[in-house]
């Protein structure tokens, strides 16, 4: 017998999933910046499955723009009557395919590799027709109970048509399995639904197989927490509290400081080197990179950015789809916006807000400004209030700041406009029209001094 069969995998994801109380499939709700689908989607992949079939039946839409993995096939199952029924709508999918088949849940976010790994190495070396995976635990009420005698398995009962003493049996059924295909759906045809859910129950694939002689096997989970099923928002929370733990350990472990990874909220996408220090209550999601050596305070969040190395983000600024080169400091309560480039060496302080702006090396803009649709050339000096006007009802503007730029306070510039290198703007100038190089631009109204005006107007 081939030591290595071929491998496909079906993810059964067609439940409404009521108990979440919401308008969304199940499976679309997301824990780590992912939806729960996407979680077995991509095992399935990095274990080298193909094809892989999702099963889809409720938000069949919804659920195929959620997952998020390319290369997938789908299969309907319309009517949803029980786990054996939605396998068999995979089975159209399937039909050029011999070898062994991962089944798994879409609603089953934790389980690790090497789990799965060990669980199909196993089903190999025991030239099992069917393998569970299965998990001992403290309160096993609602799952199907493992009947063995010692290595096979005599069948799986679920709850509601256990016996009293079935139901003290704390081995479980996770809903995991590998079978020889195409052989389960031959055994998947015998099967009916005479049962208290009227359902074709997967289960009964067990007695199926060892009536025809063969094998059936069980493997238990080394850890609990891998096979937690989500029904609801409570277990939502809890997988999502379980998935955060294990992130944040890893980053400990590679050399990140998390002053309290409790209130640490890193998405699984997210890298960070080495040395930096994550304070409380941050927020890095989606495709973030970020440096060595930074430092994240308290209330950043951090979405699909790429921070360099030494950056200093001060609390409560928000980035999104932004690049912040070396050595930078950014905040606090500073807002950069996607298409935001900072080349290192910059500040963008308090209340500064920027997008698709491009700020050469060592430009400054410390507080209460907006600088968007810009270009900013290398040690520029952006006085507070500055506005870039780059908005005139219709179309956006480029502004164009060359080096070596000084800006005075509370500046408008009108765009579209360009400012020569090494000019001086003065405060309060509304700029409209291009400035050459080393010149100095201002724009006011003359001041007018009446001498006495407060007093006569008193009297009158």
């Amino acid at each position: 017998m081939d030591k290595n069969p071929p491998l496909a995998a079906v993810i059964l994801a067609a439940g409404q999933g009521t108990r979440m109380k919401s308008d969304f499939p199940k499976v679309a709700h997301r824990i780590g910046g992912r939806p729960l689908v996407a979680y077995p989607a991509r095992m399935a992949r990095d274990l080298g499955c193909s094809p892989t079939v999702l099963v889809v039946g409720h938000g069949a839409e919804e659920v195929k723009s959620a997952v998020g993995e390319p290369d997938l096939r789908y299969a309907l199952q319309s009517e949803q009557l029980g786990t054996g029924h939605a396998l068999m709508a995979a089975r159209e999918t399937l039909d050029d395919f011999s070898g062994d088949l991962l089944l798994l849940c879409g609603d089953v976010p934790l389980l690790r590799a090497s789990t799965l790994e060990r669980l199909i190495r196993y089903h190999a070396e025991q030239v099992a027709a069917l393998t569970v995976l299965t998990a001992e635990v403290s309160d096993p009420h609602g799952y199907g109970r493992i009947v063995r005698e010692g290595e096979e398995i005599l069948r799986i009962v679920e709850e509601k048509d256990a016996s009293a003493s079935e139901k003290t049996i704390r081995e479980i059924n996770t809903g995991i399995y590998v079978f020889r295909a195409p052989l389960v759906f031959e055994l998947l045809e015998s099967i009916g639904r005479d049962n208290s859910q009227g359902e074709y129950y997967l289960t009964d694939v067990v007695e199926a197989a060892r009536a025809r002689g063969h094998n059936v096997r069980a493997l238990p989970a080394a850890d609990e927490e891998e096979i937690l099923g989500i029904n609801d928002r409570v277990q939502l929370a809890r997988a999502a509290d379980i998935l955060r733990g294990r992130i944040n350990e890893e980053l400990m472990r590679s050399g990140v400081t998390l002053e309290d990874p409790s209130a640490s909220y890193i998405e699984a996408g997210v890298r960070i080197g080495r040395d930096t220090v994550v304070q409380p209550g941050v927020h890095l999601r989606g495709k973030t990179t970020i440096g060595e050596g930074c430092l994240i305070e308290p209330g950043v969040v951090v979405t699909d950015c790429i921070i360099g190395n030494s950056v200093h983000l001060k609390a409560g600024s928000v980035l999104q789809g932004a690049e912040v080169g070396e050595s930078s400091m950014v905040g606090p309560m500073a807002h950069l916006r996607p298409g935001t480039v900072l080349k290192g060496r910059n500040k963008v302080g308090n209340f500064v807000e920027t997008k698709k702006a491009i700020i050469g090396l060592g430009s400054k803009s410390s507080h209460l400004t907006y600088i968007g649709d810009a270009e900013v050339g290398a040690d520029v000096n952006i006085g507070c209030g500055t506005i870039t006007c780059n908005y005139d009802g219709v179309n956006k503007h480029k502004t164009i700041i060359e080096d070596g730029v000084f800006v005075g306070s509370d500046t408008q510039f009108v765009a579209p406009v360009r400012i020569g290198r090494n000019s001086l703007i003065g405060a309060g100038s509304t700029i409209t029209k291009d400035v050459p190089p080393d010149s100095l631009a201002v724009s006011r109204s003359p001041q007018v001094v009446r001498e006495g005006w407060t007093l006569r107007k008193k009297k009158k």
